[in-house]
């Protein structure tokens, strides 16, 4: 395992990577960023992943949620992203959860974190709610054509900074779902190992009409 990890361990030995085979991460959503995520952080060595999805994989899907492939389509994202996690990394075990976040939450099983990677600003608002009720940190992700959103939450709300509706994202690029789940797994491996995280700071991540890239960051009010 150590040879597996020999990148990281540089970074921050070998007893902070042993470590990272205790914890327990659930990635609600399994389509663009919950693929992305689940990638970077099973290739990381997290131990454990909940994976949590009732969608099936459908061709428009494939660009830009890179854990499937042609031919997924049809099968459960869930499913399908549990066997490539555990594929890529014989140190990861994966569950996956054919079913909605209420349904799942039902469930009451304990993890270090919870990560949003859906595309549902009322299921968005669930996950909230259970981890202010349970006082359990979880991070917000979003993506919309080119920009996109991340929050690290621990004492602010989603739903005192944003309107709850039903309304469904644009266009999506695909480079933008990547670059803003690897944020989220940035923030989520500091934490997970120890490393200094800033909490209830919304980062967002935009190109102008000229391409430039910019970042702005707001500190969100305690709950």
């Amino acid at each position: 395992m150590h040879e597996f990890f020999n990148r990281q361990i540089k970074l921050w030995g070998e007893q902070t990577q042993d470590s990272l085979q205790d914890k327990k991460v659930a990635i609600i959503g399994s389509g663009g960023l919950g693929c992305s995520l689940g990638i970077a952080l099973g290739a990381s060595g997290i131990g454990e992943f909940a994976l949590v999805d009732f969608d099936e994989v459908g061709v428009h899907n494939i660009h830009r949620q890179i854990g499937f492939k042609v031919g997924d389509d049809g099968k459960y994202k869930a499913e399908v992203l549990k066997e490539l996690l555990e594929s890529r990394c014989p140190y990861t075990k994966a569950t996956a959860y054919v079913e909605g976040f209420d349904e799942f939450a039902k469930r009451e099983l304990e993890f270090d974190l919870i990560i949003d990677a859906t595309d549902n600003l009322p299921t968005r608002a669930a996950i909230n709610e259970y981890c202010i009720n349970h006082k359990q940190p979880w991070i917000y992700g979003t993506v919309e054509e080119f920009h996109g959103q991340v929050c690290f939450f621990k004492e602010a709300s989603y739903e005192a900074v944003f309107q709850i509706n039903d309304r469904k994202p644009n266009g999506i690029a695909c480079p933008i779902v990547m670059h803003i789940a690897s944020l989220q797994a940035n923030l989520a491996i500091r934490y997970l190992t120890g490393l200094p995280v800033k909490k209830d700071i919304l980062y967002y991540l935009s190109f102008d009409e000229e391409g430039v890239l910019n970042t702005k960051k707001f500190n969100l009010p305690k709950s």
